[in-house]
């Protein structure tokens, strides 16, 4: 569950000395400090659940939500957020894991990103097409259909399969929210190749 040190200074009032109390318990292992003033109580809570807590608004989204989404093989060990408007990348190391944040354009930012809840957390994730989108919004621009096709299927090793299941419809919504060359190569390589 999370807490914050108001809920906890309200649980410890009755501590001549509540800061002491909050780090015994940090030391003891009852309370897991998320970012400062937001602790988690649970140690074996999975990191997804808490990624929008520890900096936001945001969502999970890039190379994490597609190995979520078994667009990717390799699962991904960071949890890797969109966020919008803050300028600068931010990572957060704790006892649950790596947590990077990144911005994605403001314009594209609330397109296609499903609530799920579980237990008592609510978490945020992409859609597979919202996910490329945005992983091919952060990489190095490409000049050519064959340098995106390398790109999606050699560099980020995107199962061809899961890719032809996208729904490409979604991928031209977002491609004008974007202002990307990769994108761009992107669109046009679905339209080549899917689209008759």
């Amino acid at each position: 569950m999370i807490v914050t040190t108001l809920n906890l200074k309200e649980k410890y009032k009755d501590y001549t000395d509540v800061n002491g109390k909050i780090k015994r318990d940090v030391d003891n292992g009852i309370l897991f400090p998320l970012v400062r003033g937001i602790y988690e109580t649970n140690g074996s809570t999975d990191g997804f659940l808490l990624a929008s807590f520890i900096y936001g608004p945001s969502y999970l989204s890039f190379e994490y939500a597609l190995s979520f989404h078994n667009i990717i093989p390799e699962r991904v060990v960071v949890y890797t957020n969109a966020t919008f408007n803050k300028r600068k990348t931010k990572s957060y190391q704790n006892h649950f894991g790596l947590f990077t944040y990144r911005d994605v354009p403001k314009e594209a930012f609330p397109f296609f990103v499903k609530a799920y809840e579980e237990d008592t957390y609510s978490y945020f994730i992409a859609n597979p097409e919202k996910a490329l989108c945005d992983l091919l919004y952060i990489k190095q621009p490409v000049k050519s259909i064959k340098e995106i096709k390398m790109l999606l299927f050699e560099n980020l090793r995107i199962n061809k399969e899961a890719f032809d299941q996208l729904i490409f419809e979604d991928v031209i919504f977002l491609s004008n929210k974007y202002t990307s060359n990769n994108i761009r190569y992107l669109i046009k390589y679905i339209e080549s190749e899917y689209i008759k």
